[in-house]
């Protein structure tokens, strides 16, 4: 480069100094320095002007080159995204329908779970109930015994007595007290029987309630989310509430 600049340095300096046309603003060149100049100048160009030119020249081949390696590159993009997403479409309608069939097997299970649970609740119920039942009977049937059996006595004390004037009122008194503790005692008898088939019905009502609230929880948390279709999970499986309650009946 530093040749081709000289050169051209040489060749103004030649046209400057060159002898002028009289009456005219042209001059009198040395033809033969004038060409030995310009061929100085053209073997010292690089080489890769002519490289840059044969581009220049090939522009629009290059340009329709690119242009269809892009769109190739395009089309195979658009093509291999296609492709994985009708794979990633399949992939998902499989997880979904896999997730679906766990799910009815789950709520399958805890229905079962839960009808069982009832029936065992139930069951439970009645043979605490009927044990309940049959301890009240026994207990009222003693304190029935007791009451009798203190009236009786207390009668039998009170004709004894009366038999006697001088302590017709102690035995008025004492056949009183009698009656009063006979009472007293069917009351309490009454009350231990209640009591007893109270707390039996609570821990039956506690037992079942826990159970309940098990199968509730389950049933929860199965029901959470929402289905595929946008309508709720609790509210697909035929009305019911998901409380567990409606199992009951």
């Amino acid at each position: 480069m530093y040749r081709v600049f000289e050169s051209l340095d040489a060749l103004v300096t030649v046209v400057e100094e060159a002898r002028s046309v009289p009456m005219t603003a042209n001059c009198v060149v040395p033809r033969g320095d004038v060409l030995e100049l310009l061929d100085d100048v053209r073997e010292a160009l690089p080489g890769e002007l002519d490289d840059a030119q044969d581009v220049l020249d090939r522009r629009d081949e290059v340009i329709s080159e690119a242009e269809r390696e892009a769109e190739e590159t395009r089309s195979s993009a658009v093509a291999e995204a296609e492709q994985l997403l009708a794979d990633a479409r399949a992939e998902a309608e499989r997880t979904i329908a896999e997730a679906r069939e766990e799910a009815e097997q789950t709520v399958a299970h805890a229905r079962h779970e839960a009808e069982r649970a009832v029936a065992e609740g139930r069951r439970q119920y009645t043979d605490l109930t009927d044990r309940a039942r049959d301890e009240a009977d026994r207990l009222a049937h003693a304190g029935r015994a007791a009451h009798d059996r203190y009236v009786v006595d207390g009668q039998a004390e009170q004709a004894r007595l009366v038999s006697q004037t001088d302590v017709v009122r102690a035995a008025h008194a004492e056949a009183a007290r009698i009656v009063d503790a006979a009472d007293g005692e069917a009351d309490r008898l009454r009350r231990e029987c209640d009591g007893y088939v109270d707390a039996k019905l609570a821990e039956f009502e506690d037992t079942l309630s826990k159970a309940l609230r098990t199968v509730t929880r389950g049933r929860s948390q199965l029901w959470r989310g929402d289905s595929p279709n946008g309508t709720a999970a609790g509210a697909s499986l035929n009305g019911r509430s998901g409380t567990g309650m409606d199992l009951i009946d």
